[in-house]
C-alpha cells in the first residue's frame, strides 16, 4: 500500500471546477485547499506504478496547472527490508566493518552474484 500527498495548483478562478474534477476522479481525497488555487490531495495505491498513474492522471485534468508529489509512504519497503535481513549473511564482512574506510574497499566482481 502506498500513500502519497500531492499539491495541485490551479488558477483561483478555476478552483471550484478543479475541486469537483478531483472529487469526481475517484483517484484521490481532497484534504485542504485555499482560495489561491493550492489543493492538497492524498492518493492511495497498491504500488508505485498505480501511484504514478494516478498522479499523472491528476496532472492531466483540465485546468490543473501542476500536481507535485510532496510525500510518499510505501510499505513495499518492509518487503525489501525482509529480503535484505534474510540475505544479510551473504554481504561480505568488509562492507559491515565500521573500521574500514570506503575508499579502501576494492570492487572486484559483480554485485548480482551476492544478491
Amino acid at each position: 500500500m502506498n500513500i502519497s500527498s500531492v499539491v495541485v495548483r490551479c488558477k483561483p478562478e478555476d478552483l471550484n471546477e478543479v475541486l469537483q474534477s478531483l472529487e469526481d476522479s475517484g483517484m484521490c481525497d481532497v484534504y485542504f485547499y485555499d482560495e489561491s488555487g493550492k489543493i492538497v490531495v492524498v492518493i492511495e495505491a497498491e504500488d508505485v506504478k498505480e501511484e504514478v498513474f494516478k498522479m499523472k492522471a491528476i496532472q492531466s485534468l483540465p485546468k490543473v496547472l501542476s500536481a507535485e508529489l510532496i510525500f510518499s509512504y510505501s510499505d513495499e519497503w518492509s518487503e525489501a527490508k525482509e529480503y535484505l535481513d534474510k540475505n544479510a549473511d551473504r554481504v561480505p564482512k568488509i562492507l559491515n566493518d565500521d573500521k574500514v574506510k570506503a575508499e579502501d574497499i576494492k570492487y572486484q566482481g559483480r554485485v548480482p552474484k551476492w544478491v
